[in-house]
């Protein structure tokens, strides 16, 4: 499968994420090597251009395209020319002129990653832009519960939290839907987006509340969110108290989660604020699972975009001995 750019999951077919997932799950094996490295995008030039801060996204990203044997640049909006008041457009095309194969972008600017593409010609990967979406962090939370829970068709997955500045639930939205999962969106009034029954897939597979009580005992996986206190200039919610009470997932509420349901979280988290410490760090979480499946699905989209995917650079599947528990139960034992 050869993708021209990754931008958003939107327009993706089942078949196609389900190849992305299924070449993740090899990538995770290269990770499992003594060498963890193949040569498949040997002698391509990636740029990492965060224009916002971040850790888990720009180092995994980082770390993905080296296991592929690709060069990297890494890119900062702090301490650049765009500081000095360079343009977006000015500085991805001086970057281009150094010969470089291709971008992965993070922006604060909804549509940045697309606009880059447009002016540079170059494959482009959203890292993030904006409220607008976050494509591979959707591929990498269906990893992680794909994973634990097996196919996600019919499972109940609720995201529970900010969803008025969140951009990953957008783009897990489309793509847990696209797997064929129920889906529950949870939040405060004040933090539900205006027209979210108008998005794309928002149809009679997706419910929308403010009572999360009512949802945890039903669900397979509990996807919490960020507070993204940096993005709020009013009173979204009168105290933190008072949010943690009814949005938060709490002790009392992980006690009433089903057994086999798995908790995640894209993080950063705010813990004691949307998360319990307690949750966050039981067996069930899959907190940690996600920034490991972040490399392996990252790497899978820079395979299948850098180099089409060729069975030729592909990475044979790793011994059986050193595969990672699949099963609830085992997970709980290596917990």
């Amino acid at each position: 499968m050869k993708l021209d750019h990754f931008l958003t999951v939107d327009g993706l077919s089942r078949d196609q994420i389900t190849t992305l997932l299924d070449t993740a799950v090899e990538m995770e094996a290269v990770g499992q090597r003594e060498v963890k490295k193949i040569p498949a995008l040997r002698g391509v030039t990636i740029v990492n251009a965060f224009f916002e801060d971040s850790t888990r996204t720009k180092m995994s990203f980082d770390l993905a395209a080296k296991r592929l044997s690709a060069d990297t640049m890494a890119f900062s909006g702090k301490g650049s020319s765009t500081s000095k008041g360079e343009s977006l457009r000015d500085t991805v095309l001086t970057i281009a002129a150094m010969g470089v194969d291709g971008f992965v972008i993070r922006h604060k600017g909804s549509g940045a990653p697309q606009r880059a593409m447009d002016w540079t010609g170059l494959p482009v990967v959203n890292a993030g832009d904006g409220m607008h979406g976050h494509p591979t962090q959707a591929l990498l939370d269906a990893y992680s519960m794909r994973k634990a829970l097996g196919d996600l068709e019919g499972r109940h997955v609720a995201i529970v939290g900010d969803l008025f500045h969140s951009r990953v639930v957008r783009s897990n939205l489309t793509c847990l839907r696209t797997l064929g999962a129920k889906m529950t969106l949870v939040a405060p009034p004040t933090l539900l987006p205006q027209g979210i029954r108008d998005w794309p897939n928002v149809d009679e597979g997706v419910e929308i509340t403010t009572h999360l009580d009512d949802v945890v005992p039903t669900v397979d996986s509990l996807m919490m969110l960020r507070v993204q206190r940096e993005r709020m200039s009013g009173g979204f919610f009168p105290s933190e108290n008072e949010y943690t009470e009814g949005w938060g997932l709490t002790r009392e509420r992980l006690k009433r989660l089903p057994e086999h349901a798995v908790i995640c979280h894209p993080g950063p988290m705010n813990r004691g604020l949307e998360i319990a410490p307690e949750a966050a760090d039981h067996a069930r979480s899959l907190i940690l699972d996600q920034v490991n499946a972040g490399v392996s699905t990252r790497m899978a989209v820079l395979f299948h975009l850098f180099s089409g995917g060729s069975d030729e650079t592909r990475a044979p599947a790793a011994p059986a001995a050193t595969t990672a528990p699949t099963t609830t139960s085992e997970r709980e034992e290596t917990k």
